[in-house]
C-alpha cells in the first residue's frame, strides 16, 4: 500500500442528527477489519472552545477523554467503535481554529498582512487535520493510515462553508486517490403516499458540488431498504454510479451498520477509489460484530435499570452511560430496559403540584432491578436523587452512583444514618462534599478535574476490585469540581460506608462501598467512557449482575463467565493482531 495518508471526509445533508458519526465510525471499523491502522477527527463548526459548557440538551453529553478533553460525543463512538483513545485535538471546533489564528496574527506571524477567512483559517483547517491524523490512536503507537473526519451540521450552513473550502482546496493539495468524501443524506418516506423522495438529497448533493465537493458515496439514511428504482434515480440525479448509491436503513442495533456497509461493497470500493490493496480474506473482527448483532437481537431475559437523572426527556445526555449499559446486559444475556425517571419528581414537593407524575416516578423506581445516579451539574434534582439512593440502601436494591451520584450517596448515609441536617447547597451538612482545590471559581469553561486519573485500591475485599479482575489500581477517566470530604471518612467508615477507592495521594475518595447490601457502589470517576462492546466497564456489569441475581455466582467462580454462548474462534480482535482469545465474551448460567 502506498505510504500517504487516505483521508475519508463524511459530510451530511438534508437535516442534522441524520447519523453521520455512526456512518463515519462503521467506516473506519470495516477498514480497521481489513487490517488498517485508523484514526478519526470530528469537526463541529459551532464557536465554542470546547464542549466542556453545554448543556446536556443542546448536542447530547460531554465525553471526556484521556487527556481531559471535553468533546462531542460522536468521538465516544469512534472510541468504542474503532477501540482507539484519541485525544482533545481529534475535536476541532471553529473557535480552536480562530483561536489559533488569532493568536498567531497577535504573535505577528502573519507579517503584516490582511488576515482572512481564506487563505488563513482554511489553510489553518488543512494543518490542523494533516497533523492530527499522523497521531497514534491505538495501543501499538503506528501512525494511522486512514483517516475519516466527520464535517458536523448540514452542509449549506453558514458556520461551515469555511471547512467545506478547506476541503475543496484539501482534494487537490493531498490528490484525488487519497482524499474520498462521503455525503450522507435522508430519504423521507411521508405517510401519505408510502413512497422514498429523492429531491432533498438532489438538492442537498447539488448544493454539495456547487461549493467544490463532489461525493464519491451517497449513503442514504432511510427508515426501509432502497428500493432499485430509488437507487437509479438517485444514481442519474447525482452524478454517480448505482452502486456507489448505499442505503444505511433503520436497523435493530447500531452493531448491524458496519455489516451493512460492509455488504454492500463499501470496502471493495473504497479499496479501488482510495487504491488500497486490502487483502479479501474473510476478515474476523467482522464476524465479532455480526455475533454480536445477532445475540443482542435473541436475547430473551429482561432486567432494568432506572436511571435517575435530571437530563432524561433527551437519550443522548446520557449517550455513555446507556452504552455501559447495553455493553453490560449484553455481556450477561439479558435484554436491557432503561426506565428514565426525572429525579425532580420524586420529591415531595411534586406530590403536592403534580401527584400523578410523582406516582408515576416512584412506580417506575421501585419496580426497577437496578438503580442508576449518573453525574450531573448544578442543585436542582438533587434531593429526589437523594430520595433514590435512599430508597436503594434501604430495600437492598443493588446500586450504582457515578460523580454527583458517588457524593449524594455520602450526602445521604450522613443525613438518614449519621444524622446530620442540610442540603447540598447549605455548608450544614459537615461539608461532606466540597469544592476542589484545582477549582478557579470565575471561570466556568476548563476548571475541573479531568481526564485519566489513577485511583488505588485499599482493601482487598472490595466488590469493585474484584470485579476489575484483582486489580491494585485502575486508571479511570474523571469530569468533577467537588469531591468528598477526605477528613470526614472515619464518621462513615464506622458504620460499614467504606471509601475502598482512593487517589494515589489518598486524598481523594474514589470508591464508595457500603457492607452488608448485594450491590452498593459510587465511583467519582465515569467508568462509562471506557467501556467497549466486547469489554465492558466493571462498575456496570457488577450493577447488571446484581440485578440479574447473578453477582454471588460470578464472584464465587472467581469473576469468570460460564462458556455458554461465547463468540466464536473465529471473532478476531479489535486490533488486527491481537489474540483472538482475549475477545471471548461468554455469558453467564444460573448454575
Amino acid at each position: 500500500m502506498s505510504t500517504m495518508m487516505k483521508y475519508i471526509l463524511v459530510t451530511g445533508g438534508v437535516i442534522s442528527g441524520i447519523g453521520k458519526g455512526i456512518i463515519a465510525s462503521s467506516v473506519g471499523t470495516i477498514l480497521k477489519s481489513c487490517g488498517l491502522h485508523v484514526t478519526a477527527i470530528k469537526i463541529d463548526p459551532y464557536i465554542n472552545i470546547d464542549a466542556g459548557t453545554f448543556s446536556p440538551y443542546e448536542h447530547g453529553e460531554v465525553f471526556v477523554l484521556d487527556d481531559g478533553g471535553e468533546v462531542d460525543l460522536d468521538l465516544g463512538n469512534y472510541e468504542r467503535f474503532l477501540d482507539i483513545r484519541l485525544t482533545r485535538d481529534n475535536n476541532l471546533t471553529t473557535g480552536k481554529i480562530y483561536q489559533s489564528v488569532i493568536n498567531k496574527e497577535r504573535r505577528g506571524d502573519y507579517l503584516g498582512k490582511t488576515v482572512q477567512v481564506v487563505p488563513h483559517i482554511t489553510d489553518a483547517i488543512q494543518e490542523w487535520v494533516v497533523k492530527q491524523a499522523k497521531v497514534p490512536v491505538d495501543d501499538d503507537d503506528v501512525e494511522p493510515q486512514v483517516c475519516v473526519i466527520e464535517l458536523g451540521g448540514t452542509v449549506g450552513d453558514i458556520e461551515s462553508m469555511p471547512f467545506i473550502e478547506a476541503f475543496r482546496q484539501f482534494q487537490f493539495k493531498v490528490k484525488r486517490e487519497n482524499f474520498c468524501n462521503i455525503h450522507v443524506s435522508l430519504i423521507p418516506q411521508p405517510s401519505a403516499t408510502g413512497e422514498q423522495k429523492t429531491k432533498p438529497t438532489q438538492n442537498s448533493v447539488r448544493e454539495l458540488r456547487g461549493l467544490g465537493l463532489s461525493p464519491d458515496l451517497i449513503m442514504c439514511r432511510c427508515s426501509t431498504a432502497l428500493e432499485n428504482s430509488v437507487k437509479e434515480k438517485i444514481s442519474m440525479f447525482c452524478h454517480v454510479e448505482p452502486e456507489q448509491v448505499i442505503c444505511v436503513h433503520d436497523v435493530s442495533s447500531i452493531y448491524r451498520v458496519p455489516l451493512l456497509l460492509e455488504n454492500q461493497g463499501v470496502v471493495g470500493y473504497l479499496s479501488r477509489r482510495l487504491n488500497m490493496p486490502i487483502e479479501t480474506k474473510p476478515r474476523k473482527m467482522l464476524t465479532k460484530w455480526k455475533e454480536m448483532s445477532d445475540r443482542s437481537d435473541r436475547l430473551l431475559e429482561h432486567c432494568s435499570i432506572a436511571l435517575v437523572g435530571k437530563y432524561t426527556k433527551f437519550s443522548d445526555s446520557y449517550a455513555s452511560v446507556i452504552k455501559a449499559l447495553e455493553h453490560s446486559a449484553l455481556a450477561i444475556s439479558h435484554k436491557l430496559e432503561v426506565k428514565y425517571i426525572d429525579s425532580a419528581y420524586l420529591e415531595p414537593s411534586t406530590l403536592q403540584e403534580d401527584p400523578v407524575k410523582y406516582h408515576e416516578a416512584w412506580q417506575k423506581l421501585c419496580s426497577a432491578d437496578g438503580i442508576l445516579v449518573p453525574g450531573g451539574f448544578g442543585v436542582r434534582g438533587t434531593e429526589g436523587k437523594i430520595h433514590a439512593i435512599n430508597w436503594a440502601r434501604n430495600q437492598k436494591k443493588p446500586f450504582l452512583g457515578v460523580c454527583l451520584g458517588m457524593q449524594l450517596a455520602v450526602c445521604e448515609f450522613a443525613r438518614n444514618t449519621l444524622g446530620w441536617k442540610g442540603n447540598i447547597n447549605s455548608p450544614t451538612l459537615y461539608w461532606a462534599v466540597i469544592d476542589m482545590p484545582e477549582h478557579n471559581p470565575g471561570q466556568m469553561g476548563g476548571t475541573m478535574r479531568l481526564g485519566k486519573r489513577r485511583t488505588i485500591f485499599k482493601t482487598n475485599n472490595s466488590v469493585l476490585r474484584k470485579l476489575y479482575g484483582d486489580a491494585e489500581y485502575v486508571d479511570e477517566r474523571h469530569r468533577h469540581r467537588f469531591e468528598v470530604n477526605p477528613e470526614l471518612k472515619s464518621h462513615f467508615e464506622e458504620k460499614g460506608f467504606r471509601f475502598v477507592g482512593q487517589d494515589v495521594e489518598g486524598e481523594r475518595m474514589e470508591v464508595i462501598e457500603l457492607d452488608d447490601h448485594p450491590y452498593f457502589v459510587g465511583v467519582q470517576y465515569h467508568p462509562e467512557f471506557t467501556s467497549r462492546p466486547i469489554k465492558p466497564s466493571p462498575p456496570y456489569l457488577g450493577l447488571l449482575l446484581a440485578s440479574a441475581g447473578k453477582l454471588q455466582g460470578y464472584l464465587q467462580k472467581g469473576c469468570r463467565l460460564s462458556p455458554r454462548d461465547t463468540y466464536s474462534d473465529r471473532s478476531g480482535s479489535s486490533t488486527p493482531d491481537s489474540e483472538i482469545s482475549e475477545l471471548k465474551l461468554p455469558s453467564i448460567t444460573n448454575e
